[in-house]
């Protein structure tokens, strides 16, 4: 987010300003630290939450298209003027600029978090830190993007993504930049020096980049949203959109002034409106991102010809240049105050408190920018030496990290203080006076658990170890992501046997893997998982929030396995999906065209002659358990939901009566959950959550016996 606004004056020579006024060699463009500005508080007031500026995160897009265009100008001047580009001078630059404020805002938040936030999601923003310290922030993000089942909160450093891009574009732009100008150097004997400064050599490269990027933009967002928006290979094309304007200056200069001032508002116009019309279920970037990008090149093509009319004069005023002035600091401190300041006040703080903390914010920046930004900038020692200036950036980078490392050391992750608590495994059964079936036993357990007492010693699994506390059918392939549509054979316990029971549904459907495969191997069934991320086994018409569009891969998948399941029904199908779909997904869980869907599944596979058992849902935490264990490690039932909360106990009957209605079983599992008051997150010695929502291997295990019974009385129906 280079802050420098210049232009040179040989573009001048080749089409005079409107004004008619000659200019220097290097002028200052306050149009475009205004346009700093619409940037800044779009993405501000954005993530504020204020309604109608549900697009406002297409400020970073007008961020990306200033930087491509003063970074191009900036280093084919250079080439043009020198026959080179000095690296170190231009990566000098960079450090002054840059690195100061980044590292200080860094190194501010992940020490807050480390006071604020919960001790695990504290050693994950500490991880985020590192990340975004060495500007590599977008690709962990992008990768946490793409983990279906991932559901931490946001992370106060997530905006450094677009750092990392715009730092990544640093470092490939000026390499092409040489390459093309070794190139004409060893034609220069041919075509003369002149060839080196002209721009058309630079033109065909950063189109090509651009034309290849914006390719990738496009089949990334259809295909993997998360890598299209946060990865610099489909992001590059903006800031080429940038270069290529700077590139072509003396065209631009040429406009008459009417003619530049409509084009100046109408670029205004379009970046106003993809602030309003689109928004985060918006496939993105895509060609969503057209908008904001050519709206921003166009009001900098205005300002080539006339800076200081229409649009440009809006820009131009002394509010709009202040607020750009300080909009990088501004961007480096919105976000991690918006985020902390709930966990600071303890409760959500509203869109008026949200607002208040944009203020607070800005203060912060304004001091930033006085007392760290500028010196870095400005200072005559390091203007004057390049070692001096990467030596700060370098010494600014790695204290970020360094902090960050000692942060980890003394924030290890919470381990249980309190006694060990009783195995929650069903034992063998007692003969006198009655032996205790295994729900009687699990029963019991949950009883017991509702105590007050802090984290047992002995916990299973470990904070530490909770979010891999899962089946191998998430990460070998089995439980299919958001864009597959086919489903492999996965099959488990006796793989050769005659009996076979199908596992059916979506994430919720998986997570049982882990109690139904040692029964499947010693009763001797073919256990088969069919499971697919966010899509429910039902017939309904849904929309995916994640892929910002109809979820037609949620169809092909479901079509494909009922079809597998027509051609070869077997004795058995287990059907379990989430019940915490809302209105995002096209229709919520429990409402009319969910029951209607499920009444049709199972009247469907009951025709195949399967028999078909429905799980009832879990609790609901309303939180990620482990995260909120680790910040109440004394109290266990500070982080276990009422069963009002956490059981929708009309839904559950209402599922119950279409099931049964249609000719199939429906397990209500509530009560290995919960009391008819309690539903604790820790059971016995067993943690029963390892996220939000998906119940641990380890208690999935434990009910083992419970779903194994189940299963033994739905098959004795055939």
């Amino acid at each position: 987010m280079n802050r420098v606004a210049t232009v040179p004056r040989s573009a001048a020579r080749r089409g005079a300003p409107a004004s008619g006024r000659r200019r220097p060699d290097w002028h200052f463009r306050p149009d475009i630290e205004g346009l700093r500005a619409v940037a800044v508080i779009a993405v501000v007031l954005f993530h504020a939450g204020l309604p109608g500026m549900g697009g406002g995160f297409i400020g970073v897009d007008v961020f990306f298209v200033i930087s491509g265009f003063l970074i191009t100008g900036l280093l084919r001047r250079e080439a043009a003027n020198t026959g080179t580009v000095r690296l170190a001078r231009f990566y000098a630059a960079r450090a002054r600029r840059l690195l100061p404020a980044a590292a200080t805002v860094l190194t501010a938040t992940v020490v807050l978090s480390v006071l604020l936030l919960p001790p695990l999601q504290a050693r994950s923003v500490i991880g985020d830190g590192i990340a975004a310290a060495l500007y590599v922030g977008n690709y962990r993000f992008a990768i946490e993007g793409t983990d279906y089942l991932s559901t931490t909160e946001p992370s106060p450093l997530q905006h450094y993504w677009s750092l990392g891009v715009e730092e990544q574009f640093y470092l490939v732009w000026p390499a092409l930049i040489l390459a093309t100008v070794w190139l004409l150097g060893r034609t220069t004997r041919l075509a003369g020096v002149a060839a080196m400064r002209s721009a058309t050599p630079y033109l065909v490269a950063l189109t090509a980049v651009g034309a290849v990027s914006f390719g990738v933009s496009l089949t990334l967002t259809e295909s993997s949203p998360s890598w299209a928006f946060f990865g610099l290979p489909s992001r590059a094309w903006e800031l080429a959109v940038g270069g290529l304007v700077a590139l072509t200056i003396p065209w631009w200069r040429r406009l008459p002034a009417v003619s530049a001032a409509v084009v100046g508002w109408g670029g205004l116009a379009l970046i106003a409106l993809t602030c309003t019309q689109v928004d985060e279920a918006t496939p993105y970037p895509g060609t969503a991102a057209l908008l904001p990008v050519f709206g921003t090149a166009l009001v900098i093509i205005a300002g080539c010809a006339t800076p200081d009319l229409g649009a440009g004069r809006f820009l131009s005023t002394p509010v709009m240049r202040s607020i750009g002035r300080v909009s990088y600091s501004w961007y480096l401190w919105h976000w991690p105050v918006l985020i902390l300041a709930p966990a600071l006040f303890g409760r959500d703080i509203g869109l008026a408190g949200n607002l208040a903390m944009v203020l607070v914010s800005l203060g912060l920046a304004i001091m930033t920018l006085h007392l760290v930004e500028n010196p870095a900038r400005f200072a005559e020692a390091l203007r004057s030496s390049t070692v001096r200036s990467l030596a700060v950036g370098a010494v600014a980078t790695a204290t970020a990290v360094c902090a960050a490392l000692v942060l980890l050391a003394i924030r290890p992750v919470p381990v249980g203080a309190g006694e060990a608590a009783a195995p929650a495994a069903i034992s063998a059964p007692v003969p006198e006076p009655r032996p205790l079936t295994p729900r009687e036993q699990i029963r019991a357990a949950v009883a017991a658990s509702t105590q007050p007492r802090p984290v047992p010693a002995n916990l299973k699994p470990s904070l530490a170890q909770a979010p891999n506390a899962k089946p191998e059918m998430f990460v070998n392939g089995c439980v299919r992501s958001w864009r597959d549509v086919d489903q492999p054979e996965c099959a488990s316990g006796d793989v050769r046997s005659p009996v076979r029971v199908a596992l059916f549904g979506d994430s919720h459907a998986a997570m049982w893997e882990s109690a139904l495969n040692p029964v499947a191997q010693q009763r001797h069934w073919r256990l088969e998982t069919m499971g697919k991320v966010t899509c429910p086994p039902q017939e309904l018409p849904i929309f995916s929030p994640y892929l910002g569009r109809t979820f037609t891969e949620c169809g092909r998948w479901r079509t494909q396995v009922l079809s597998r399941l027509r051609q070869n029904p077997p004795q058995l199908v287990i059907v379990d999906m989430v019940r915490r779909y809302g209105a995002d997904f096209g229709f919520t869980s429990y409402d009319e065209a969910w029951l209607r869907g499920l009444t049709e599944l199972v009247s469907t596979l009951r025709g195949l002659g399967s028999q078909v058992l429905v799980l009832g849902p879990v609790p609901d935490p309303h939180g990620t358990v482990p995260n909120c264990l680790s910040d109440n490690m004394d109290d266990v039932l500070a982080c276990s939901p009422t069963r009002r909360v956490g059981i929708n106990g009309e839904g559950v009957a209402a599922e119950a009566a279409a099931t049964t209605a249609a000719g199939g079983v429906y397990a209500d599992l509530s009560e290995l959950f919960c009391t008819d008051r309690r539903c604790p997150v820790v059971i016995g010695d067993t943690l029963v959550f390892r996220d939000d929502n998906h119940i641990t291997s380890e208690y999935a295990a434990v009910l083992a016996p419970v779903l194994a019974e189940l299963v033994d009385q739905t098959l004795a129906r055939s």
